[in-house]
């Protein structure tokens, strides 16, 4: 199961022009400690990288979702 929902930010910092955008989506993962799937929401900071043509995405945050 996945659902998504992206939010434009604004991004302090960059030049005016870039692409910066925040992704949330949830996600089944599997917790390795407690041996057991649970549902997270991550959060990604999306942007475009003009020099080299393509996206780029990192893992900003991540939290169990409670039920």
């Amino acid at each position: 199961m996945s659902a998504s929902n992206s939010t434009v930010l604004p991004g302090p910092g960059f030049p005016a022009g870039v692409d910066l955008h925040w992704e949330t989506q949830r996600r089944m993962v599997w917790n390795e400690r407690e041996h057991t799937s649970e549902e997270r929401e991550l959060v990604y900071e999306i942007s475009w990288v003009e020099e080299l043509g393509l996206w780029r995405s990192f893992l900003r945050s991540q939290r169990k979702v409670k039920s």
